[in-house]
């Protein structure tokens, strides 16, 4: 009997709420998707090391997946609070007819279960469909080829389910039984006739409240913004952060005193239609959830700059890949050693053929230069011990010190002739230059460092190089980079007059070269015979860059950035969306009394219908206006971590982030109006 019940009970809940199942169903279906990707990737042909990065990947978001479960529980947990309180006058027949607690515990033990075992299933099952999608979105990534498409099921990752679920599960039954042992047989029958009671505070200390709470929110905006080089200390981060999610709780928690205050002096307009009843609603639930409603504010401001952020990474990353590594080699070799420098790092023979060019070398090792290499260009840097970063900043050193405390002002400058440049320039598809004998060029594209330095180049600061005074041609850094990179990491270097440079002052050789191949296997039959002639311990060419590896560690940092933002972004938009649904359509089931009064007074069922979806409309709005706000600052605070990436692809980020919040947000908000409209209908 106890299970027909509960089977009844299931089958009545599913119309009014769909969105609670449809929630634990999207659940289960993306915790399987992003736990089976390891199982998709078997099918794909990849390299090694791209192996062990997807492999990195997985272990990752793995770990993620420990985090998510929190939240979906938590979720989950929250939902079944609702749903128990839609349900109090149910429970109290119950227990009029005679029902022991025991037996109502039972029945909610049994509800669970079988709502388990279905979403499990059907989750599942959606999930199974969904990662064969995901499996052609990542070998897209990683630029795979997939052998043999076939359709795999994870058992890894539904055992996964099965477990975090179930444990879920079991912590909802727990729950649900503690509930049912402390409630009230009174306090079930009449639950749906009281009104929750709204407190009013004191506006003057609401007003206090949130003018303070206003003053810390702006002090930290500006710590992450127009402060952010005060932040000397990773740990410091957390200082604004603190104070944000501090100012957040206290904002909603003088508005949910002051809401109804200020709009009940508006007369003409509290009184209008049915504007004082849609108010009072929103006064009163705003009062009872200022904190769930700070937690929403805050999970869907982590959504907003995580979405943006992962995504703007991604594409920046396939940019940067086409635009900082415009040839397939760069081999770097340190000259002009001296015998002092004989260590454990440096050998004796590595130090007698310092003096080797770079070509020399690469011969010395048995590589054919003339077969396996084209476009080839040789370029040489430059040192001078007393060229510094604080003797090229001139007059404006004490303003940047002032800025920038921590920075190593003694490094020596990167040198290069004009020459060498432009021979780079040109293989790099970057615009070459004339210098007169008396000037200088700085070429630069880190962020930072660029705004550094064009605050000497505006004030006209010369530079003593060699013996030489040279002038900036320009008044700001020229873009270009000298070194191959997957991200936007040149610092600086100055190009000078051929004739300014003494020899004696050599520091570095950097060879850049394109492949002779035609196929990827002969391509990555280059980099096998690269990896032997770095080995050599008998010269010195330790350090070798390709494009090949930067294409692998950009696919890899962008795969895993990408996937783990739209992980915890689409599950932190789900649960905050959920959790403001089932709060409404449990209100719409407590209300059901109160819009029945207002038809028997001769309220037109338009009005009622449209104070409705304004109820909604601001309880959805309210905590995502804030998040936005949060937003606009949190994401000009990322682009100070983005600015090695860039941030071109920012904005289409963005926006695409806009979209997820339109589809999932406000497809929960009109789903909940829908439902809650049906809820509160008259029969």
């Amino acid at each position: 009997m106890l299970f027909k019940l509960s089977i009844k009970n299931i089958t009545k809940s599913i119309k009014d709420y769909a969105i609670y199942f449809f929630t634990l169903i999207l659940g289960v279906a993306i915790f399987y998707v992003f736990n089976a990707i390891d199982s998709q990737t078997v099918m794909m042909n990849v390299t090694k090391s791209t192996k062990d990065i997807i492999k990195l990947m997985t272990n990752m978001l793995s770990g993620v997946s420990v985090f998510v479960s929190f939240i979906l529980g938590f979720l989950i947990i929250y939902a079944s609070r609702f749903l128990m309180k839609r349900r109090n006058k149910e429970f109290g027949i119950y227990l009029t007819l005679g029902m022991s607690k025991r037996k109502i515990s039972f029945i909610l033990f049994l509800e669970t279960l079988i709502i388990g075992i279905i979403s499990l299933i059907v989750g599942l099952g959606i999930g199974f469909l969904l990662s064969q999608f995901m499996s052609i979105l990542v070998a897209n990534m990683f630029e795979a080829d997939v052998e043999k498409f076939e359709f795999i099921f994870s058992v890894s990752a539904s055992i996964k389910c099965l477990i975090y679920f179930g444990i879920m599960y079991l912590l909802v039954m727990f729950f649900n039984t503690i509930s049912v042992s402390r409630c009230k047989l009174i306090d079930l029958l009449h639950a749906n006739k009281k009104s929750e009671k709204i407190k009013f505070k004191s506006p003057w200390l609401c007003v206090l409240i949130f003018i303070i709470s206003c003053a810390l929110l702006g002090y930290a905006y500006y710590m992450v913004t127009g402060g952010v080089d005060k932040i000397q200390d990773a740990n410091e981060i957390f200082i604004p952060i603190a104070l944000g999610c501090i100012s957040t709780f206290f904002i909603f928690w003088s508005l949910s005193g002051l809401l109804l205050k200020i709009v009940m002096s508006m007369k003409n307009f509290y009184y209008k239609g049915l504007n004082s009843f849609t108010l009072r609603q929103i006064s009163s639930k705003v009062n009872t959830t200022v904190f769930s409603m700070s937690i929403i504010c805050i999970m869907l401001f982590v959504t907003l700059c995580v979405l943006s952020s992962a995504l703007s990474i991604k594409t920046s990353m396939t940019k940067n890949l086409n635009e900082l590594a415009p040839a397939d080699l760069q081999l770097y070799k340190e000259i002009n050693l001296k015998q002092e420098d004989i260590s454990d790092y440096y050998t004796e023979a590595m130090v007698k053929n310092s003096n080797l060019t770079i070509l020399e070398t690469l011969k010395m090792t048995g590589m054919d230069i003339e077969e396996d290499l084209k476009d080839m260009v040789t370029v040489t840097v430059y040192h001078s011990s007393d060229f510094t970063l604080k003797e090229t900043l001139g007059n404006s050193f004490e303003q940047v010190k002032e800025q920038y405390k921590y920075m190593n002002y003694n490094q020596n400058e990167d040198i290069l002739k004009i020459s060498d440049y432009n021979k780079l320039a040109k293989l790099y598809g970057k615009k070459t230059y004339q210098l007169n004998k008396d000037e200088y060029i700085v070429i630069a594209d880190y962020g930072s460092m660029v705004e550094i330095r064009n605050t000497s180049l505006k004030q006209g600061n010369t530079i003593s190089v060699f013996g030489k005074v040279l002038k900036p041609k320009y008044k700001e850094c020229q873009d270009g980079f000298l070194q191959l990179s997957g991200n936007h990491i040149n610092s600086g270097f100055f190009v000078v007059p051929d004739d300014v440079v003494k020899e004696e002052y050599r520091t570095h050789s950097i060879l850049t070269a394109n492949y002779k191949v035609n196929t990827k296997e002969e391509q990555q039959r280059m980099e096998e015979k690269l990896q032997l002639v770095q080995n050599n311990d008998q010269y010195i060419i330790p350090s070798k860059n390709t494009r090949f590896d930067i294409a692998e560690a950009s696919m890899g940092l962008g795969g895993m950035v990408t996937f783990i933002g739209l992980y915890l972004g689409i599950i932190f938009l789900i649960s905050s969306a959920a959790i403001l649904a089932l709060k409404e359509l449990s209100e719409s089931s407590d209300n059901k009394e109160r819009f029945k009064m207002l038809r028997k007074i001769g309220t037109d069922e338009k009005l009622i219908n449209k104070a409705l979806f304004r109820q909604i409309g601001i309880f959805f709005l309210m905590p995502l206006l804030l998040a936005i706000i949060h937003s606009i600052f949190g994401i000009k605070f990322c682009t100070f971590i983005l600015e090695t990436f860039g941030t071109e692809g920012l904005l289409p980020s963005i926006i695409m982030t806009a979209c997820f919040i339109v589809v999932i947000y406000g497809g929960y908000f009109l789903i909940t109006y829908f439902c809650s409209k049906n809820i509160i209908k008259e029969k």
